[in-house]
């Protein structure tokens, strides 16, 4: 090629770019390299890396728009969507609680922490304004308009993210039949092929969503913490095809379980998704720390997906104290580097 053949092409492929990028979204005919440019792309030798929108908590505004935002600039391509942002976009009523508050001190409280009294108030406070919050919830559900969350698909898959998971309120063992209906289904509009809950430690319940689930062609992923064991799911699974795990591998180790890897190999075809962080055994006092401070196998979990080709996601969920001066963003786009370098 000549030197002004070669600037002849250049240019134009600049300026065909330049049209892309400037002009209609409905790209017909141009490039997959131009219909992709500027999108996320989190799918590393095969291996899916996700993250739930959890990680994004801290910040400010928790609408849909700006969820998809964090997602987009954390470089991820597919998530597990919280319910809040969805609802919120579908008119949900507005929730009373700040959950920015309210998230450490739930956790505090789970992990059987040392709670003052002032922090006793605001989870007693909390849990009343939460139980009327999901009344109202409940009521709106009953009307839904499935359109808007058709919508919300639509916004996020344009952007190149796709929501795998889907996590409302609405499946709790006081949810009516309605409320996991609704969940369900909301999800599989979402594009979502599986919803994610606590587990609830009630065989009747976890009974009763498996068979929900088979019906609306979707699968239960229970999350476990540090109660987790090689069994703990297997009353779940038993039950129904529609069970699955919604691993915590960080919350795993934490727990002083010995071999993780060999937990997922023995029930890979039954993980619907697997959340990833880095947290320390019971002998190295259970941090939950910036990645590769612990002693959580983030690198040999990561290659053995790869290597054995599950199609699973690992999904980020940022617990670490974000560091002074960055923020959850940023951090959920180092946590995606360093499964990069992982799977390089």
């Amino acid at each position: 090629m000549t030197n002004q053949t070669r600037r002849n092409f250049l240019g134009a492929t600049a300026t065909l770019a330049a049209g892309a990028v400037l002009g209609t979204n409905k790209l017909f005919g141009t490039p997959a390299i131009i219909r992709n440019l500027n999108k996320p792309n989190s799918l590393i030798n095969g291996v899916q890396i996700g993250t739930i929108t959890y990680s994004f908590r801290d910040m400010p505004d928790q609408s849909a728009e700006a969820t998809l935002k964090y997602v987009v600039d954390s470089g991820i391509s597919a998530i597990e969507l919280m319910g809040g942002p969805a609802e919120m976009f579908a008119g949900a009523p507005k929730n009373p609680v700040d959950m920015r508050v309210l998230f450490p001190l739930m956790r505090k409280r789970r992990e059987n922490q040392v709670l003052t009294d002032d922090e006793k108030k605001q989870l007693a406070d909390a849990d009343a304004q939460t139980k009327a919050y999901r009344e109202e919830v409940t009521k709106w559900r009953q009307g839904v308009d499935f359109k808007k969350f058709e919508q919300v698909r639509k916004m996020y898959n344009d952007a190149g993210v796709s929501i795998y998971a889907f996590k409302p309120d609405a499946f709790g063992v006081q949810a009516t039949d309605a409320d996991i209906d609704y969940g369900m289904k909301a999800a599989k509009v979402l594009g979502a092929n599986h919803v994610t809950l606590e587990h609830p430690a009630n065989d009747a319940h976890t009974l009763r969503l498996g068979k929900m689930a088979e019906k609306h062609g979707v699968r239960v992923g229970y999350h476990g913490h540090e109660q987790q064991t090689p069994t703990f799911w297997d009353t779940a699974l038993g039950q129904s095809s529609g069970n699955a795990l919604n691993f915590d591998l960080g919350h795993y180790v934490a727990a002083g379980q010995p071999d993780p890897l060999g937990l997922i190999k023995q029930k890979s075809d039954r993980i619907a998704s697997m959340h990833i962080k880095d947290r320390q055994d019971p002998a190295h006092g259970k941090g939950n720390l910036a990645w590769g401070m612990g002693n959580t196998p983030l690198r040999e979990v990561l290659q053995l997906m790869r290597d054995q080709k599950y199609k699973f996601p690992a999904v980020v969920e940022l617990e670490y104290k974000v560091p002074e001066g960055s923020n959850s963003v940023a951090e959920v786009r180092k946590c995606l580097e360093y499964c990069r370098a992982a799977l390089a």
